[in-house]
């Protein structure tokens, strides 16, 4: 494979060069609409897509996916869509989730000469609306006609021309043109595709932020950023013709859509899932690959620790105790590998000690491969080559379990201005409670928060990016464009970091997420609640107490725990929840317990990380209720502001 000239600052290892020449190339490809017509070609009657859970089940080799993505675009081309040869051509917004007919929608607004605007149709009403309005979009596909129904009292306003459902709902009668899916697709069938020419520098997408805070912000990512990743995510895996991807996280966003992009750029087999199928679906179909965030591998992690506490006693002691072992063993194999965050790399001496130590705890950790670790694997379909993390930061707890049962967790880290990805760990070098090196292309530096001044290995600071994956910037704000990328081409990324001697990203916080007490103290609430969450008790976790003079915390309890715990204690708690006497003195102690224990093993622990006053809450933070985002971050200003009283009461 000939990498593009922007690559030839980057020096790639031997073991990215030889991964990247094993994958089908894309590297001549100008836009994403020529890369189907290939897979076609390449891949043939391999399945490409498969929607066991549509109300019609699909399945579409990589020769249909590539007939409809053209049918589709054709149809668009019919019903209206001109197409345009401007670095930014007419936009399509498409508000629609995990489908075969989203990714057809997806690469057909493409392929047809537009810009799509992407959106699931589960978001709110007014946030719909203003993505519409701001995108100055002229065509809108839609989910169903229940999605048009909520928008439909503000779209005469717009300048829409046409919508498409993407079920096959018969139209409404009205002024505006609608058309469902089929008669889009039978408006394309046997018509020619007008001819046009986009290149790197065009405009693919419109992807807004719901992200934590503030009035969306229109991401603008070109065909140059999206296959940027297409053609090197391939560094870090090398998915086969035919292996299993399973699919679960919002195919719109943009983490799960480059992902899908590559994947399916080389043979893979993709099938949709959802958060009630997807424990029984990974037994099913056994995946080769999964990509999820954090909050995806702790409920299974959880799942399995419910199994553990089913067992009788001696057995559960058994399995606490060759865990305990097999930690031991991979912590000294880390040691041994130098693959241990320590700004300086491990003696020779400790190396050989450390590999001392792991051939003594070998034979334990054998034991509980042969016992327990083989079991877990099975019951995650026994194929998985590699777990795929973003979104967010990974606990260490979830890294160190996965490692020791066997199972190989790749974070990776980026954000939706970059495409996403900029780092990742690389199977051959997986050093856990980093995000890894950056992905060819790629450049990361640290600088001081306050004096923007870069920063030597080893200290932390602000990180910021630079590479062919930045966004071309903001759509129509120019302003929150230049706050973020510098004269020099450089990506604030607004998180908090350091780089090991090795070049790999260590993530700390996010900059605006820091809380400060009143002794000046900064506190970085990420690093901590992950560590709480290591608790069987504790499902969710989010420190405040900005301006005081000790951090306190919100904790939604994992109330199958809680009653397992308190069948011990004699103690019956009421069937619902909400009606369980949280503030028990019983039930409070045991928190404060869980708390203490769990912050003051964390490395680097630090008096002011101690937690103080405590609120439990009986209401999860959900995607439902507003308070978490698509990829299941927790969106803490509108915690913050529904529980404002309560927080004030627990510091007064």
């Amino acid at each position: 494979m000939n990498l593009p000239s922007a690559y030839n600052a980057y020096q790639l290892s031997e073991e990215e060069r030889t991964n990247l020449s094993r994958l089908a190339d894309y590297t001549s490809v100008q836009s994403m609409a020529e890369i189907w017509p290939l897979t076609a070609t390449r891949f043939g009657d391999t399945v490409a897509l498969s929607d066991p859970y549509a109300k019609i089940p699909l399945q579409l080799t990589y020769t249909e996916l590539a007939e409809k993505i053209k049918q589709f675009a054709t149809g668009l081309q019919q019903l209206g869509l001109e197409p345009s040869e401007d670095l930014i051509p007419p936009r399509v917004a498409l508000f629609a989730d995990n489908s075969c007919r989203w990714m057809i929608a997806d690469q057909g607004i493409m392929a047809a000469g537009g810009a799509n605007v992407v959106r699931s149709s589960q978001a709110e009403t007014q946030e719909l609306l203003y993505i519409l309005e701001n995108s100055g979009s002229t065509g809108l596909v839609v989910e169903d006609l229940a999605t048009l129904q909520k928008l439909r009292h503000k779209l005469d306003e717009l300048p829409l021309q046409w919508v498409v459902l993407l079920s096959d709902e018969t139209p409404p009668e009205e002024t505006l043109k609608v058309k469902n899916f089929t008669e889009i697709m039978e408006a394309g069938a046997g018509k020619s595709l007008k001819g046009f020419k986009h290149t790197k520098e065009t405009l693919a997408t419109l992807l807004y932020t719901s992200g934590t805070t503030g009035q969306p912000k229109g991401v603008m990512l070109t065909h140059g950023n999206l296959l940027h990743q297409v053609t090197t995510l391939g560094s870090v895996i090398t998915p086969k013709k035919g292996e299993c991807v399973l699919s679960i996280l919002p195919t719109w966003h943009s983490y799960e859509r480059s992902a899908e992009y590559f994947l399916i750029s080389q043979g893979c087999t993709q099938i949709y899932t959802n958060l009630r199928n997807v424990k029984r679906d990974i037994k099913e179909y056994k995946p080769h690959y999964m990509i999820g965030v954090p909050r995806l591998w702790e409920s299974i992690y959880e799942g399995i620790q419910k199994q553990l506490r089913d067992q009788p006693a001696n057995k559960q002691k058994l399995v606490k105790n060759l865990l305990s072992f097999s930690q031991q063993y991979i912590q000294a194999q880390r040691v041994a590998k130098g693959l241990t965050l320590t700004a300086e790399m491990p003696s020779a001496t400790e190396k050989l000690k450390a590999r001392v130590q792991s051939l003594a705890l070998w034979p334990l950790h054998a034991l509980g491969e042969r016992l327990v670790y083989k079991k877990i694997r099975e019951a995650t379909g026994g194929r998985i080559k590699y777990v795929l993390s973003g979104g967010g930061s990974l606990a260490i707890f979830l890294d160190n379990f996965y490692e020791a049962v066997g199972i190989q967790v790749l974070v990776g880290y980026g954000l939706t201005e970059t495409s996403p990805v900029l780092t990742a760990r690389r199977y051959w070098h997986n050093l856990r409670g980093s995000a890894g090196r950056p992905i060819p292309g790629t450049e990361i530096k640290i600088d001081d928060p306050d004096t923007r001044a870069p920063l030597p290995t080893g200290q932390r600071g602000l990180v910021l990016a630079r590479g062919p994956q930045v966004m071309q910037g903001y759509y129509k704000n120019e302003k929150a464009t230049q706050k973020v990328i510098d004269a020099e081409g450089w990506f604030d990324t607004g998180d908090l970091g350091w780089l090991t001697p090795g070049n790999d990203l260590v993530l700390t916080g996010r900059a605006k997420d820091t809380i400060v007490l009143t002794n000046g103290e900064n506190i970085e609430p990420q690093p901590i609640e992950d560590a709480c969450l290591r608790s069987n008790y504790i499902d969710q976790i989010m420190l405040v107490g900005q301006d005081q003079k000790i951090i306190g915390a919100l904790i939604v309890p994992n109330v199958d725990a809680v009653r397992g715990w308190a069948a011990t204690q004699n103690m019956n708690l009421a069937e619902d929840a909400t009606q369980i006497d949280w503030a028990n003195k019983t039930i409070q102690d045991l928190f404060r317990q869980e708390l203490n224990r769990e912050v003051k093993n964390r490395p680097g622990y630090r008096a002011d990380d101690r937690i103080g006053p405590v609120r439990i809450l009986s209401v999860p933070f959900t995607i439902e209720n507003g308070m978490m985002t698509q990829t299941l971050k927790i969106k803490r200003p509108v915690v913050m502001e529904h529980y404002r009283d309560m927080i004030d009461g627990m510091f007064s």
